[in-house]
């Protein structure tokens, strides 16, 4: 294995792989704390929106290698995370021991050993770095961290544009599980909330005054993500999606084989994941996960 030699020099420009909404909230917190950023998209409406916020726009990952020392990857997937990394003109061709690679995405753990393991034969770490929060977090983000803690604190100046704190939990793939864990919770709070909005409509109370009472009480069972999801369900918000259905679905799945894999499988949240996809063969699939309600609501009007 050859040794990584990063740790003591400066970073000079920051690479970014991947302009999606959560890229772009990258992006626009490292230029403004004074980062000069270089950026790569395959899709050319991402690559041309990232020029036109000042990043520099390389041709492949090899070439942005060539010009930054830490990358930051924010991919859809597995797929999108081999094709960068291991394809052709790959950011691998570009990488030596100087490199940091950080994976934003949320991915399973396994995808991330393999994937850390193809990276450091370079010298480069690999840190698996999954955010907790929404675009409409950004700055408060939290980032779960698996890797070298090392290569952590090189690193934290710049996560730290966009995220409150970055914390190291394990090995590598530690970060994906935590924020599997996390997606599974999100699944299950999305669900119920949805679901006692719809019982709402069938016990005599306006589902506007029960979220309104219990979002501005301090009950135990108040949280971000119910006054998120009520707010959407009392003003139809489906269709301006903070999380769609969709990337729901595909969290929560590989959070469900993760479990599986342990031997926990999941009780409550595998049930859950029934409704999901439920949402998801009624054409709910891009509207907010909040839409949840219409299959609820959908439910009870046909037993009633």
């Amino acid at each position: 294995m050859i040794s990584w030699t990063g740790s003591k020099k400066p970073i000079e420009k920051v690479g970014l792989i991947g302009c999606g909404r959560m890229g772009k909230c990258m992006l626009q917190s490292m230029q403004d704390k004074g980062f000069s950023v270089m950026a790569y998209d395959k899709f050319t409406a991402a690559a041309e929106s990232a020029k036109e916020m000042g990043a520099e726009i390389a041709l492949t990952p090899a070439e942005l290698a060539a010009h930054a020392s830490v990358i930051l990857m924010s991919l859809p997937g597995p797929v999108q995370l081999q094709e960068v990394l291991f394809g052709e003109a790959g950011l691998k061709e570009g990488l030596t021991s100087d490199h940091v690679v950080i994976d934003t995405s949320t991915v399973d753990p396994q995808t991330t050993r393999i994937n850390a393991k193809g990276v450091e034969e370079t010298g480069a770490v690999y840190l698996d770095c999954p955010i907790l929060g929404r675009p409409s977090a950004t700055g408060k983000w939290m980032l779960p961290t698996g890797g070298n803690p090392e290569a952590l604190e090189k690193v934290k100046p710049v996560l730290l544009t966009f995220a409150s704190d970055a914390v190291a939990v394990g090995d590598h793939g530690a970060g994906n599980a935590l924020k599997l864990l996390n997606q599974l919770m999100f699944s299950c709070i999305n669900a119920i909330s949805s679901e006692v909005m719809a019982i709402c409509d069938h016990v005599g109370i306006d589902k506007e005054v029960f979220y309104n009472t219990v979002a501005g009480s301090s009950a135990a069972t108040v949280s971000g993500l119910f006054r998120e999801v009520g707010k959407s369900i009392v003003n139809d918000g489906y269709d301006t999606p903070a999380f769609t259905v969709d990337l729901l679905i595909k969290d929560a799945k590989l959070g469900l084989q993760m479990a599986k894999e342990a031997d926990a499988p999941s009780v409550i949240a595998g049930t859950v994941q029934l409704y999901n996809e439920i949402a998801h063969a009624e054409g709910l699939g891009m509207q907010d996960t909040s839409a949840l309600y219409k299959v609820f609501s959908r439910h009870y009007d046909k037993l009633s």
